[in-house]
């Protein structure tokens, strides 16, 4: 590959992904120092509240005992110019004396939000924007959402078959996928902060709902329990002490909620006007109060349905096995009312799939029309 800028942003692009499950709720960012062409240091924001991926590069090549002075750097976010939990990343390239930076995406942070550019422009530095920004965006697209929106960014998972079957006609579906389609959910769980999941799929599975990669990190656990059906020797409550969990209730039985919260899981209340959990209060809480940027959404069928119409659903990500189940009462990843005309549907756009193993992975934005949000 030729070492241009689109080379030395995709080095950067590589490292900031190695930040992905500890960074958040900041982003996943990576920086390449280069010079004569050569990549002289590098680094990445490794977990969230320490050094940004700047200051990380700029800490290797002080290791190595090489002068960054006119030297360019390739960071995949615009860096940073305020003061945080570490100090501005625009203050250590101005004080290494950095002749060129090359940035992948705008933050939209208010606090940033152009004024990083602006800073180093100022001190006489060539700044140039845009580089693999499409890649960039969509590395921080959960960021990008919960910045503006301060609510989580959503992600409905599921895995079925070719024929759209998610168990067969006696509620048996392990296993739809194979190994490498399970093993990639895993990373998804890293991915975000939390899984969402209904008490169905509790009382069917009777599920962890961990992370269950080698050195993973454990999101935290929501389950959308309406009257408060969860049984307290549940795996989910037992581990409660050890992995975060929260159990959200339209209609809390006192006692219960009490046994709950003695077994170490939060409890959160809120009644929507169809008698369950409201949806979007529950996501307004998880990143107002409990800074929560990113939910993976592994509910049953009423749930996804549930979310869908309450407008909670960012992106859809779809495992289809090639397997046919059939059964006229095997039920399908969505459930509900459903819509009574096609132009109502759920819109998908942006869509791109690959091939994981033997299945396919299809993963679409939803797109809201006709007030569904």
């Amino acid at each position: 590959m030729e070492k241009n800028n689109e080379y030395f942003m995709s080095k950067a692009l590589t490292l900031a992904k190695k930040g992905m499950g500890f960074a958040s709720p900041n982003p996943m960012v990576g920086a390449v120092i280069v010079r004569d062409n050569e990549i002289i240091g590098s680094g990445y924001h490794q977990r969230y509240g320490s050094l940004h991926a700047e200051r990380n590069a700029f800490a290797d090549c002080d290791s190595k005992g090489i002068d960054c002075t006119e030297a360019d750097i390739y960071v995949t976010l615009e860096p940073c110019c305020h003061y945080g939990k570490t100090p501005p990343c625009t203050e250590a390239i101005i004080e290494h004396g950095i002749k060129r930076v090359f940035i992948g995406s705008s933050d939209p942070n208010p606090l940033v939000a152009g004024k990083g550019a602006k800073m180093l422009r100022e001190h006489g530095i060539e700044v140039t924007q845009g580089v693999l920004k499409d890649e960039c965006d969509s590395l921080n697209e959960i960021f990008f959402h919960f910045i503006t929106a301060k609510t989580p960014f959503v992600t409905m998972k599921y895995a079925m078959t070719t024929d759209g079957r998610i168990a067969c006609k006696n509620g048996r579906s392990k296993w739809i996928t194979g190994e490498a389609a399970r093993l990639d959910v895993q990373k998804q769980r890293l991915k975000h902060s939390a899984i969402m999941a209904g008490i169905g799929t509790v009382l069917a599975d009777n599920p962890m709902l961990n992370c269950r990669l080698e050195g993973g990190r454990d999101p935290l656990r929501v389950i959308c329990d309406s009257t408060l059906r969860i049984p307290l020797e549940s795996n989910i409550v037992k581990t409660a002490g050890s992995i975060p969990t929260l159990i959200a209730t339209a209609q809390p039985d006192a006692d219960k909620a009490a046994a709950l919260r003695g077994a170490d899981c939060r409890v959160f209340v809120a009644k929507g006007a169809d008698g369950r959990v409201d949806l979007k209060a529950l996501m307004e809480y998880l990143g107002e109060q409990m800074n929560i940027d990113s939910v993976l959404l592994e509910g049953g069928a009423e749930l996804n349905w549930a979310a869908l119409k309450s407008g909670i659903v960012n992106k859809v990500r779809a495992y289809i096995a090639p397997k046919i189940f059939g059964g006229s009462g095997a039920k399908a990843p969505v459930g509900g009312e459903g819509v009574d005309e096609p132009s109502k549907a759920f819109m998908l756009t942006d869509s791109r799939a690959e091939t994981i193993g033997d299945d396919l992975v299809i993963e679409s934005r939803v797109r809201y029309v006709h007030g569904d949000s």
